[in-house]
């Protein structure tokens, strides 16, 4: 076995964000109301938050803004688009957000039959994500998935975030993994795979809306897979 250590991601790779996320949205939009308030369509309000989110995380992946701004902000800009300026309400919302998001249990197909078939090949299965503590053990506790890694490394808990070599050293250290036989298994090229070759350790990039291979800075991953099954044919 070349590999002994696997490090997976979570959002995105094994547990459905998106329509985790969406999920909540919706039941958020419906329990306080807001078509009555002005936000006409939901659809429109979710692709919306779908941007702001994703550069609020960016901002704060690169230290310019803390947690609580992200929660709160992203909310507030949401509800801007139709032009809410209600401050409480966001800070409802996120915090409603949650609460309710890390209970959610939509995982992408195959996700529990590849952590079984990893296991009883004697892989030691951990975690690296970019989310936040108790919401991401939350989680896998939710979901049937926190028997399977040995380690949970967040950014919180390691006090960096992906792709920083950083939190990849952090996680060796509490492993006990050399990057010589670990590999990062994630979906986002930035993140996950950057970060990967930052750390010195082989990349599997999860590409679960393409069908081809992607590269980042002209480099293409160790592995590119477009499905959990196709593991299998790796491991």
């Amino acid at each position: 076995m070349k590999y002994k250590h696997l490090f997976f991601d979570l959002d995105h790779t094994i547990w459905d964000f998106e329509a985790n996320s969406r999920m909540t949205l919706e039941e958020i939009y419906n329990e306080l109301k807001l078509q009555e308030i002005g936000v006409h369509d939901f659809d429109f309000f979710h692709k919306n938050y779908l941007v702001h989110n994703e550069r609020l995380w960016e901002r704060y992946r690169k230290g310019f803004i803390k947690q609580e701004e992200l929660r709160v902000k992203r909310m507030w800009l949401s509800l801007l688009d139709f032009k809410i300026a209600d401050e409480p309400l966001a800070k409802k919302m996120g915090d409603r957000f949650l609460e309710m998001l890390p209970t959610r249990t939509i995982l992408f197909p195959y996700t529990i039959e590849i952590l079984d078939y990893l296991t009883d090949k004697q892989y030691k299965l951990h975690l690296i994500t970019n989310g936040f503590e108790n919401t991401q053990h939350s989680k896998l506790k939710h979901s049937g998935l926190s028997s399977y890694f040995k380690q949970v490394i967040t950014s919180e808990g390691s006090n960096s975030l992906k792709p920083n070599k950083e939190i990849f050293d952090f996680a060796f250290n509490k492993t006990g993994a050399t990057p010589e036989e670990s590999i990062m298994i994630g979906d986002t090229m930035e993140v996950d795979i950057l970060g990967a070759m930052n750390a010195g350790i082989d990349q599997m990039h999860v590409n679960h809306l393409s069908d081809k291979p992607e590269s980042i800075n002209g480099k293409l991953p160790t592995h590119t897979v477009f499905s959990l099954k196709e593991l299998e044919g790796i491991f």
